[in-house]
């Protein structure tokens, strides 16, 4: 059989959600899938749900946290599709979605990847698609000349002719978590594709489910880490010497100035969140991580 699609779901302690998913998968019409969810080590009993209630699906269980890329890489090899949709456990594809994207890939070969149209649970659109890279204002000459005007999509709904992830390898399995959707894309570009954009194709996405239960300055570190790492991978040393200055002072003057208005704004809770984050900057930056 012809598949259209092959779809890759990367789930980590989304049991909750991933139903709701995979029935979103299982209900798209006018398309051939194959559905394959990798868990990353779960303990909520997430690849259990899988296996019971969804007996079609192909369900590989790790014994322990392989990270996004890696986990998402597993499985490439069985699939057959034409395109392959990454897809968060945490989203809900809307009618006719799948469909949208595949016809959309089809008429444009000259795409790499593209992003669906995220929207937040209450329908609004969640911002999704990026013009430039991290960074980018720094950068001396390295990222000039890629094809196309979008910079990158994010990893939450984004589709791709399984020949190009093909030409690339893949995720780069040196990102665990973040940071691994931009730099697909910006491989992708610097092969010669495109990244395009998909709004005909709607995609409600819950965000940030998989580190929900994660301390907050965990989540930054592993962000800040994901950041540097694309650095060190795409941009010149004296880029990244720059970039350290700037996120240095940035972060000394956000320190001060949170700190002057903690006393007088409501969300406290909040406030120290945004202060924490620039503590654990300056720490990776002093520690010699960045």
């Amino acid at each position: 059989m012809n598949i259209d699609v092959s779809v890759i779901i990367v789930s980590y302690q989304t049991a909750d959600l991933i139903g709701p998913c995979l029935t979103s998968v299982l209900s798209q019409r006018d398309v051939t899938t194959e559905i394959f969810v990798v868990d990353n080590a779960s303990t909520d009993g997430s690849a259990t749900v899988v296996a019971n209630r969804f007996p079609t699906v192909n369900i590989t269980a790790n014994e322990e946290n392989r990270g996004f890329g890696a986990a998402n890489n597993q499985v490439l090899p069985q699939c057959r599709g034409r395109h392959i949709l990454f897809l968060n456990p945490d989203t809900v594809l809307q009618e006719g979605a799948l469909a949208a994207a595949a016809a959309h890939m089809d008429g444009h070969p000259e795409l790499g990847l593209a992003g669906l149209r995220i929207l937040n649970p209450d329908g609004s659109d969640q911002e999704s698609v990026s013009y430039r890279y991290l960074s980018e204002r720094y950068t001396t000459g390295e990222l000039a000349e890629l094809p196309g005007e979008i910079a990158a999509v994010l990893g939450a709904a984004m589709i791709a002719p399984r020949g190009a992830i093909e030409a690339v390898g893949g995720f780069d399995e040196e990102f665990f978590l973040y940071g691994e959707d931009e730099d697909l894309c910006l491989r992708l570009r610097r092969r010669g594709f495109r990244v395009g954009y998909i709004p005909a194709a709607r995609v409600l996405h819950h965000h940030g489910q998989s580190e929900r239960l994660s301390p907050p300055a965990d989540v930054w570190r592993r962000k800040i880490r994901a950041e540097w790492l694309f650095y060190r991978k795409h941009y010149h040393p004296e880029t990244i010497v720059r970039i350290r200055r700037a996120e240095w002072l940035k972060a000394k003057w956000r320190i001060i100035t949170l700190r002057f208005e903690l006393p007088f704004v409501k969300d406290k809770q909040a406030t120290e969140e945004k202060i924490n984050k620039y503590k654990v900057l300056l720490e990776e930056i002093k520690t010699g991580a960045l």
